[in-house]
């Protein structure tokens, strides 16, 4: 069995944690009322048509009353931390998939505990610690327990007993589907794909031929099969990167050259593999050997622009000046899978947009083809 944990409306709930009197307004998150796009929206306000992605003056024309605030990445990565520690102090294995969500594995927990009541006394701890509200799905695979959790919404739970996975996914409309987008369903839609148990009442040959590959594999899904494991949380903790010189050195242009970019690299790394990392440290090793490190914990981020400043405070909290440096280097830790909730808050799209044409770039001409000025 596998639950699905996924934090309410979570840029709304900590809002009106920080500030009580936003409950039960239409609130708005993710910049002002004339720029950007709305982050998360409460349900108050959902009940108008705005959802995440939106343009927020399109939102405001829907609900003028509606109440926006910018929000804070600091906030929400604390509260974030908060529950994965909740979760890795009692969970045997689980995969933190983004800022708020999860899934824990409860293969094997059936000899120690029931794991129904396990997984409904986690809920409340969590509840109780943050103040936060949150709903989980449970079933016999990824899939299931992600769409259980959707229909538990908001703040509740739904566990899907084996055996009952076609029954359970048959009335739901196939976009519930994790992974199918606008363009699938109006595909879907096109050849009488309503709901998932359509997925087995139309021919195969067809779907195979309309969709490829992915019909197929939307068939299996619609009969609850997925093949998704739980990816331990642990697995991919950090990229690091360091050097040491040919010569020790004490110039600090260089140095810093050096500090920016391997700070880009890594950066550039986590873009790639679609990561952000909540914290960053820096190592300095003198020539007597004697190595030194400093780390900082940060709003989960993949841009270099925020990476690199705190590295090179970093840098200068921990060099001792006028000493020469034999090595040098830079780790990004804490990585999760949050790159879509990190882009969607205010003045973030051009800049998505700028990244998105340094590393189509760096992809087809290697990843020095441009390069950052560094400096003190």
């Amino acid at each position: 069995m596998i639950a699905h944990f996924d934090l309410d409306a979570f840029f709304v709930s900590v809002e009106c944690l920080n500030d009580p009197a936003l409950r039960g307004k239409p609130l708005i998150v993710g910049g002002s009322r004339e720029r950007g796009v709305v982050a998360a929206c409460s349900y108050e306000a959902r009940k108008f048509g705005i959802h995440s992605a939106m343009p927020i003056n399109r939102a405001m024309q829907l609900c003028p009353q509606a109440i926006v605030v910018k929000g804070s990445r600091q906030e929400y990565s604390r509260f974030s931390r908060w529950v994965t520690q909740i979760i890795a102090e009692k969970a045997p294995l689980f995969e933190k998939a983004s800022i708020d969500e999860f899934y824990i594995d409860l293969q094997g927990m059936e000899r120690f505990h029931r794991p129904y009541d396990w997984t409904i006394a986690l809920r409340e701890q969590i509840m109780a610690e943050t103040g936060l509200p949150i709903s989980f799905g449970m079933g016999i695979n990824k899939m299931v327990a992600k769409i259980a959790t959707d229909e538990a919404k908001p703040n509740g739970y739904l566990i899907v007993t084996p055996g009952n996975e076609q029954a359970f996914l048959e009335p739901l409309r196939v976009n519930k589907i994790p992974g199918v987008g606008t363009h699938t369903h109006q595909t879907l839609l096109s050849i009488g794909v309503e709901r998932i148990g359509d997925l087995l009442t139309v021919s195969p040959q067809l779907i195979e031929h309309v969709m490829g590959r992915q019909g197929l594999e939307l068939i299996e899904k619609a009969r609850g099969i997925h093949h998704g494991r739980v990816q331990s949380y642990h697995e991919a903790k950090s990229v690091s990167t360091e050097s040491t010189f040919e010569e020790n050195t004490d110039d600090l242009d260089f140095l810093m050259r050096e500090l920016v970019r391997m700070t880009e690299k890594l950066a550039f790394e986590l873009r790639e593999e679609n990561k952000t990392a909540g914290v960053i440290s820096v190592k300095i090793r003198y020539p007597d050997f004697e190595t030194t490190s400093r780390q900082a914990t940060i709003p989960y981020t993949f841009y270099d622009d925020e990476l690199i400043p705190v590295a090179r405070e970093l840098f200068h909290l921990l060099y001792r000046k006028g000493q020469k440096v034999r090595l040098m280097g830079v780790r990004l830790s804490e990585l999760t899978s949050e790159a879509i909730q990190t882009n969607l808050f205010s003045n973030t799209e051009k800049k998505a947009g700028l990244y998105k044409a340094i590393d189509a770039v760096k992809s087809k001409y290697g990843k020095r083809s441009i390069r950052k000025a560094g400096g003190n």
